[in-house]
């Protein structure tokens, strides 16, 4: 029986347990983005037991424009770089691995945090459970490249302060969740219409990352499964770009949700993506993290018994309670 326990070796994934500790925003860093103090004690008191095998660091910009908060990590100066590699030592000292979540907010940014115009894949309103008064402005392809190469540059960042992968966030209505949802996407050149138009950004920033950070270090991909929207994208829409992410170099794929965030309306249980982690795991050969609603060791032990996901992400339990996983990984 496969438990939270045990270790897992595969490909450029070596991890001593199955408990991860997903991205969570604290809103605890420095004005311009740095790692404060603030935000090393918060890390460090959530790894304090060294019992949780992987860390995906809170979403983190790569571009100014695309901050979807006020204190927010920045990988998009270089000067934090002293400040991430501190971070990291952090974690690694309480026997965790960690990677660093990248993203850009796209047409969830506002102006009244980046003093700059939001941008989009297409100027058509973002779903959101706050309203988002702002359009955003359809980006172009010579922005399209801005941001690649923002994405790749960032990883670099990651790598060189110590950080043991990077997380590609598609997920939770940010940019590049934009781009794959046929409700953003509105495009009719070659970044949109089909589902290989809507995540050639995605493929994009797998190969300018991987050519940038080489064949060994991890690249993971978060990616927003479950629209639960009409027109949305389908379950079928996410076998298929996670099949093809893989063919592409992610080695860990990271289901979630989507416009209306990392809760699922109506689904109390733990494991609510479940039905989406498992179709991904059926579909692909590289492993898959599934977070939303446990709250017991023996709740994520069930779905891993059930092949729903390869890791469990523990989320607002370990927010609660940073004895969390003393208590339950005895």
């Amino acid at each position: 029986m496969t438990t939270l326990k045990d270790a897992l070796d595969h490909g450029n994934i070596h991890l001593k347990n199955r408990l991860v500790m997903p991205p969570m925003a604290t809103s605890k860093a420095d004005r311009d983005g740095s790692i404060s103090q603030a935000v090393l004690d918060y890390y460090k008191d959530k790894t304090k037991d060294k019992k949780i095998g992987l860390v995906i660091l809170e979403h983190s910009y790569v571009l100014a424009q695309g901050q979807a908060h006020p204190d927010q990590i920045s990988f998009a100066n270089p000067s934090n770089l002293d400040g991430l590699r501190t971070l990291a030592k952090t974690i690694h000292d309480q026997d965790a691995k960690v990677f660093a979540q990248l993203s850009h907010a796209g047409g969830k940014a506002s102006r009244s945090v980046t003093g700059m115009d939001p941008v989009s894949a297409s100027a058509v309103e973002i779903p959101a459970r706050k309203k988002i008064d702002t359009l955003p402005k359809a980006m172009s392809k010579e922005e399209i490249e801005q941001v690649v190469r923002a994405f790749e540059k960032a990883s670099l960042m990651a790598k060189e302060a110590g950080f043991d992968g990077v997380e590609i966030h598609s997920a939770h209505g940010y940019l590049l969740n934009q781009f794959y949802s046929p409700l953003t996407n509105r495009r009719t050149d070659e970044y949109g219409g089909d589902l290989q138009g809507r995540i050639r950004i995605h493929l994009e920033i797998i190969d300018a990352i991987r050519k940038a950070v080489g064949p060994d270090y991890p690249i993971a991909l978060r990616l927003g499964a479950a629209e639960d929207l009409e027109k949305g994208s389908t379950l079928e829409d996410a076998v298929q770009a996670c099949r093809t992410f893989e063919k592409a170099g992610v080695d860990l794929l990271d289901i979630s949700g989507s416009f209306l965030g990392y809760v699922r309306d109506g689904h109390p249980e733990a494991g609510y993506f479940a039905p989406e982690s498992k179709a991904v795991k059926q579909a692909v050969s590289v492993p898959v993290i599934l977070t939303g609603g446990v709250k017991t060791a023996q709740e994520a032990d069930v779905l891993l018994e059930d092949e729903c996901a390869d890791f469990i992400g523990v989320g607002r339990a370990l927010l609660a309670d940073s004895d969390w996983p003393a208590k339950q990984m005895q």
